[in-house]
């Protein structure tokens, strides 16, 4: 049935719903046969260049919003690091590693509900020198409308980057200080305002396969270009902390499962990888993804550079 699936898919066609809960049941020996399906997916419409980015985060914390799955949320109690925006110059700094490395995207990302205006403005500058050292610049500021985004295109913003984060029906079970509708309506403005848009989720949060389906259908219905696949680090002090991991061969079948509904978009496996693949980390190619964040997450470690340009040259991939 699968290769039935891949091939519909080669020849130009697309799945529906009832094959993809077809795919969430594949277990056992034939889980490779998946993988092998989405690589072939992956080598066919995105070839063998891998997409980089890499993230900082900029402003760390004391976050006003309710998210189960942060560990700079209202209701976590864990211990991180909280600071304001930081300084232009050491974003720079972290943005000339990152493209020493070979990365092509650099996000600056934020904490909170919404940046104020005096930040903006001074993200907007970054956003011009990240540019000029030849990165495309990204950001993840929160809900944004469109007078804030056009301000940062104005500078040199490529893509904007907000996580839909599950289905529709699961997001009241994760976040109550802001909607679903409100997840919509920026992306719709990063849409209007003519930026790439950067919207995926977090897996293993308690959904079920049907909200991981869902969610991949509205994100092809939306068009995005860019979906970051996120799995759950259960984190002591956060309201989802006493959560088991995801199993590897689960999270894998993710990537596998989105490459089928999306085999035209950027799968970006970002958060959680390094702690929920451990061993299976070089299955990602193999399960469908064709770009990383690479480095440190926003809160916890990530793959070094090194590592990840290691794994991408043992597959014969390039940048």
């Amino acid at each position: 049935m699968i290769e039935q699936f891949e091939e519909k898919i080669l020849g130009g066609g697309s799945i529906g719903k009832e094959e993809a809960f077809y795919i969430t049941g594949i277990s056992g020996h034939e889980v490779f046969k998946l993988f092998l399906s989405a690589n072939r997916i992956r080598s066919h419409f995105m070839g063998n260049r891998v997409g980089l980015c890499s993230i900082v985060n900029a402003k760390s914390g004391a976050c006003p919003e309710d998210c189960s799955f942060c560990v700079q949320s209202s209701k976590s109690t864990a211990e991180i690091d909280v600071y304001p925006l930081m300084d232009k110059e050491s974003i720079m700094e972290k943005a000339r590693v990152a493209k020493r490395a070979g990365v092509k995207r650099f996000s600056i990302v934020t904490s909170g509900k919404r940046v104020s205006q005096k930040d903006l403005h001074s993200i907007a500058e970054m956003i011009a020198d990240i540019k000029t050292i030849g990165l495309l610049p990204c950001a993840s500021l929160g809900i944004l409308e469109e007078r804030n985004l056009e301000v940062l295109k104005t500078a040199g913003l490529d893509r904007c980057h907000h996580n839909l984060e599950t289905s529709e029906r699961f997001f009241p079970f994760i976040c109550t200080t802001h909607t679903y509708r409100d997840k919509r309506k920026t992306i719709d403005s990063i849409r209007t305002t003519g930026l790439s848009i950067c919207s995926g989720g977090i897996f293993g949060m308690g959904e079920t396969w049907q909200d991981r389906i869902d969610m991949a259908f509205l994100l092809k219905d939306i068009d995005v270009d860019s979906v970051p696949i996120n799995f759950l680090i259960p984190i002591k002090g956060t309201v989802l902390g006493h959560r088991d991991a995801l199993h590897p061969f689960e999270a894998l079948k993710i990537v596998s499962l989105y490459r089928f509904i999306l085999p035209h978009k950027e799968i970006r496996v970002c958060g959680g990888r390094n702690q929920i693949l451990n061993e299976f980390n070089s299955f990602i190619f193999l399960a469908g993804a064709d770009s990383l964040l690479t480095g440190n997450y926003l809160t916890t470690p990530g793959k070094s550079y090194d590592e990840d340009l290691r794994l991408i040259k043992t597959y014969g991939l390039t940048l």
